[in-house]
């Protein structure tokens, strides 16, 4: 048997000339997408309420990558987003739904008020980036993709993470409801559930490192097998199967909700 790590094939920029919006890109989860699309051949616009981030990864990605700041929180940021892509170039093949905050209240100090702003950005700020890039979608050609990006908090139950559970909850419900009212049009619509991934909402609020590297942490999820592969994931492991599903290898996948969580969903 060969041992020999060998290099990584060379891409084949399947995605050449295609226009891709992804919310939240200017680090984490939704730079590492960002980048794969880009070298796949797409045109990315980077969208993201960190303007000088935003820019930086553009600069960074070359191929036509452009910077553009948005809130999704806010109609008008979004709605002055979809304007300048359509002076810009038209349409837009892909929209990846990616940006989101991380929120650890749980029911005992929950107010109404705290619950509505965690679901304005991470239920509702989806909702309007695909209500106000859909148009664009529709003047596109081949290869039409929506791709949310939910989590494994929205397929159980979990402490401490009401608000956060609850939109990534209704964004894989989301994400099933308009694959079938699009699928007529061919216009393909997944998510991805990731688990724990090493980015900036790994970060433990008290500033102690990262969830991933607390004991309870390695204890449960690394030394005792609760995720199957024994790491955490990092973003490239996110941006593989987020690749799979915005290319044409995908033209029968709709309606799916993919768990990226090295078989963490297989233990529960």
């Amino acid at each position: 048997m060969n041992t020999h790590a060998t290099a990584p094939a060379p891409l084949a920029r399947r995605l050449e000339g295609r226009v891709a919006v992804v919310t939240g890109a200017a680090h984490g989860i939704g730079r590492g997408i960002a980048e794969r699309l880009a070298a796949e051949g797409a045109h990315v616009v980077i969208a993201d309420i960190d303007e000088a981030g935003a820019g930086k990864v553009a600069a960074d990605l070359g191929n036509g990558a452009t910077a553009a700041r948005v809130d999704i929180a806010d109609p008008a940021s979004v709605a002055a987003l979809a304007n300048a892509i359509e002076a810009r170039h038209g349409r837009c093949e892909i929209l990846v739904n990616n940006a989101a905050i991380l929120d650890v209240a749980g029911i005992a100090t929950m107010t109404f008020t705290h619950y509505r702003s965690i679901l304005d950005i991470n239920q509702d700020g989806a909702i309007r980036m695909t209500l106000a890039l859909l148009p664009l979608i529709r003047k596109a050609g081949p290869g039409r993709r929506i791709l949310n990006i939910a989590s494994i908090q929205g397929l159980r139950g979990t402490r401490d993470s009401l608000a956060y559970a609850t939109a990534k909850g209704a964004l894989v419900n989301f994400t099933r409801a308009l694959a079938c009212d699009l699928a007529d049009e061919g216009i393909v619509v997944n998510a991805l559930a990731p688990g724990y991934i090493d980015t900036r909402m790994a970060q433990l609020p008290d500033g102690a490192g990262h969830e991933h590297d607390a004991a309870w942490f390695r204890d449960i999820y690394i030394e005792h097998g609760r995720i199957p592969l024994r790491r955490p994931g990092k973003p490239v492991d996110i941006a593989g199967p987020a690749f799979f599903l915005c290319s044409d290898d995908a033209r029968y996948v709709t309606g799916q909700i993919l768990p990226v969580d090295g078989g963490l969903s297989a233990t529960f």
